[in-house]
């Protein structure tokens, strides 16, 4: 199974590319994992509905084309499904017992996703009502997938 993570913007803390690190360290005894930045557009304070509009688009051309036909596509967003990890867990191992050899997730800016990246998925998860710093969800996002390969595996590490 590979697992790709694609996200808007580079991370500039080091503990979060750090903590990052760590864990795609650490998925490596599971899956192939990788991460994919794509820049991010500049978004002026008090810019507009429409420029923010436009600047969701142009993030959702450099997304779109990292996005694999025969990948399954799971966008982040706050009105996708929220699970618990045993259920996220779950869901990965169907997938691969249904034979999906890719899972691309999707985090985007600082504005959320355009509605093409959002129509291309094939699920939407969300982790929380709540707004995290995308940096940070990437982090959450990588020890939630490591998380569900031992819950998956039989492993302790999930209580």
């Amino acid at each position: 199974m590979k697992i790709t993570i694609i996200a808007v913007g580079k991370i500039k803390e080091k503990f979060y590319r750090d903590a990052l690190a760590e864990y795609a360290k650490r998925l490596g005894k599971y899956c192939r994992f990788e991460t994919i930045e794509v820049e991010d557009e500049k978004t002026p304070d008090k810019a507009g509905e429409a420029l923010d509009n436009q600047i969701k688009e142009k993030e959702a051309l450099r997304i779109l084309k990292h996005v694999r036909e025969d990948a399954h596509v799971v966008t982040l967003e706050i009105q996708g499904q929220k699970m618990d990890s045993i259920a996220f867990a779950r869901k990965i191992e169907k997938l691969a017992t249904y034979g999906t050899s890719h899972i691309q997730f999707i985090i985007g800016g600082s504005l959320g996703l355009h509605e093409k990246v959002s129509q291309r998925a094939d699920e939407k998860i969300s982790f929380s009502d709540m707004t995290f710093p995308h940096q940070l969800v990437r982090v959450l996002l990588a020890e939630q997938i490591y998380r569900g390969y031992r819950i998956i595996s039989g492993e302790p590490y999930h209580k």
